[in-house]
């Protein structure tokens, strides 16, 4: 059926029609292909065409949306391999976000604001996503500062896997006394009257720091749906548009699973997931494996909710946590028959997994279990398995990691920690921790991602900047010229390469026909952009599915509504997450010339007022009393 012309286009059929034609772009569509294009077009949320503003002029009629990108960078939707999103957006609402923050000062003025309006019985967090190196003061903050911004409000702030504070009305809220004894793996400092300071050392296990943050109020009901649909929408702020989800302690399938669940039944994501199940209890993983395998199967769900796989967590016993400020853990003399029972029952089963692994040491242990069950068949069996992390895995593992049909999910952990691993093991392992360059040339996939929220900040761009340029957040060269990547490849790693890990790639991660319509429209051109701009890249608008899921700049107003922030004290309400600054290339004499424009055109702006009688044909005079001689 034919359609009345419109604007001088001929009658289209509706069946060929576009729901959404992006135009007078600059594509990068990750196709080895056709790798560069000028428009798109999506339509039932799958894309149709790629090529230039010709090929899709047929099929835009009047219910298309068409988007004009005025010549800016779109490239396929970023897809951040290793995000605990579920657990994120179940918080991220209550938390104040020091992701960005360029100065101590500021992060501690937005605690003491933020402390005044959180009403009693609720506490300040900041947890992650932050670096003491960010800081222009190059320090935490200390004890007597968070008491002095907040006497009466619970304070508590995550620093990394390696610390947290927490101030005098914290530590009383979460019962900690003199007579509380520290916890396995972890320290509560003391004063010289044995009475807590207020400060908490992950030595090395990070439990004391998260079972304390567990203690302070949750939200409940359709908070949490709230919660997580803007913490979605701040991921799509950044062009993401799907995430794998690394679980987490505390992350109960499938009761900490049902609001994603419910949004994903109501069509309210705007991000698509793939989950992982995490074992949750030293002791009983082997149990928790059966139950689940009973209960579901990898693939289950669709294309916005799916379920991986196990872990990253497969047993207690092997998780060798990364506090470069400690020593490297020495694990149980002999996990390896819990990890062999559970690695075997999850491959017998049809399960992939993904195992949390940050030392060779640990790696190499885990390939022995590995190898041992390939002598039976079940490695390379079918199954999707890699190890995450692996910051100083080692060439000779790389080689059995690829025997055994394995993969890898690198994040940017050393951008906010590279400092501290430098410290304890020396500028020259820090070069190759992890060796990204080596993963990719034994030809294995390497996902990207961030670890967010607890650790690293969930800005995809920050990681990007990182693969590219080796740099930390705090400035520091670590990686050399050898272990970076070129732009293509870390935008490949963010995209097309999370896709493989979960099985997606001939759907997902490249712009082309029949693909998913998952794309950003960029702020600024991340392939000819200075380095240093890189972490400042934002979305102008991002698409998922072919729904406009955020919107900024011109394009303001164009996303989808969503519920307001609940409850209203919330930091995220007054201060929003990732805190943006001005681009490092707009500074010193680019600063003063735009400046000069912005004097200029207020100047032509106040003659056009006096012209039509809004304002005195003579200016006023400014008085201000620095002037006055």
């Amino acid at each position: 059926m034919a359609t009345m012309p419109v604007a001088g286009l001929p009658p289209t059929r509706t069946d060929h029609v576009a729901d959404l034609v992006v135009r007078n772009a600059k594509v990068y569509t990750g196709d080895s292909v056709r790798p560069q294009a000028g428009a798109l077009a999506i339509k039932d949320g799958r894309i149709t065409v790629v090529g230039d503003d010709a090929d899709v002029a047929a099929l835009i009629s009047p219910r298309t949306q068409v988007v004009d990108a005025l010549g800016r960078c779109v490239v396929p939707g970023l897809n951040d391999s290793h995000l605990h999103v579920i657990r994120g957006g179940l918080n991220y609402v209550l938390e104040l976000r020091w992701d960005g923050v360029p100065t101590l000062r500021q992060a501690l003025a937005m605690l003491r604001e933020q402390s005044a309006r959180t009403p009693k019985g609720q506490w300040v967090r900041v947890v992650g996503g932050w670096s003491a190196d960010q800081f222009a003061e190059k320090r935490l903050p200390t004890l007597a500062e968070l008491n002095a911004a907040a006497s009466e409000t619970p304070v508590f702030v995550l620093h990394l896997y390696q610390s947290a504070l927490m101030n005098r009305a914290a530590l009383k809220a979460a019962g900690y006394t003199k007579a509380t004894p520290d916890p396995k793996g972890g320290q509560i400092v003391r004063g010289r009257d044995g009475e807590p300071t207020g400060m908490l050392l992950a030595a090395p296990s990070a439990l004391v720091l998260y079972s304390t943050l567990a203690a302070a109020p949750t939200l409940q009901g359709e908070d949490l749906k709230t919660s997580t649909r803007h913490f979605l929408r701040e991921l799509n702020r950044f062009g993401l548009t799907s995430a794998i989800d690394a679980a987490g302690g505390s992350q109960n399938f499938p009761d900490n699973y049902a609001t994603v669940i419910d949004l994903a039944r109501d069509g309210q994501l705007s991000l698509r997931i793939g989950y992982h199940l995490f074992t949750q209890t030293p002791g009983q993983e082997i149990d928790d494996l059966r139950r689940w395998i009973d209960m579901v199967k990898p693939g289950d769900g669709d294309e916005w909710l799916r379920l991986n796989g196990a872990g990253e967590n497969l047993i207690w016993s092997a998780g060798d946590f990364e506090n470069f400020t400690e020593p490297r853990p020495e694990l149980a003399a002999d996990y390896e028959k819990s990890l062999e029972e559970a690695v075997r029952l999850l491959m017998e089963n049809g399960w992939g997994f993904r195992l949390h692994a940050t030392y060779d040491e640990t790696i190499r242990r885990d390939l022995n279990v590995f190898e041992k069950l390939a002598a039976e068949g079940l490695f390379p069996g079918g199954n999707r398995w890699l190890f995450d992390h692996a910051e100083t895995v080692s060439r000779d593992s790389l080689d059995r990691i690829a025997a055994l049909g394995g993969a890898l999910s690198v994040q940017n952990r050393m951008s906010f920690q590279g400092e501290a691993f430098v410290r304890r093991y020396g500028s020259g392992a820090a070069a190759e921790a992890p060796p990204v360059r080596a993963m990719l040339d034994h030809g294995l996939t390497v996902g990207g991602g961030t670890d967010a929220t607890r650790v690293s900040s969930y800005n995809p761009w920050v990681a990007l900047h990182w693969l590219v340029t080796g740099r930390t957040v705090g400035d520091l060269t670590i990686y050399p010229p050898e272990n970076r990547v070129r732009r293509e490849t870390a935008l490949t790693m963010y995209t097309h390469a999370g896709a493989h890990l979960t099985g997606e790639q001939n759907v997902k991660g490249v712009l082309k026909p029949g693909y998913y319509g998952d794309l950003a429209l960029l702020s600024d051109d991340y392939f000819s952009v200075s380095e240093q701009d890189i972490p400042h890249i934002e979305a102008v608008l991002t698409v998922t599915g072919g729904r406009i899921v955020y919107a900024a700049a011109e394009y303001e107003g164009m996303d989808e509504a969503i519920p307001a922030i609940h409850p209203a004290w919330s930091p995220v309400a007054h201060y929003g997450g990732y805190q943006a600054t001005v681009k490092p290339s707009i500074s010193g004499a680019r600063q003063a010339e735009l400046l000069g424009q912005a004097v200029a055109e207020s100047e032509q702006h106040r003659q056009w007022r006096a012209q039509r009688g809004f304002a005195p044909e003579t200016p006023t005079a400014i008085f201000d009393t620095c002037f006055v001689l």
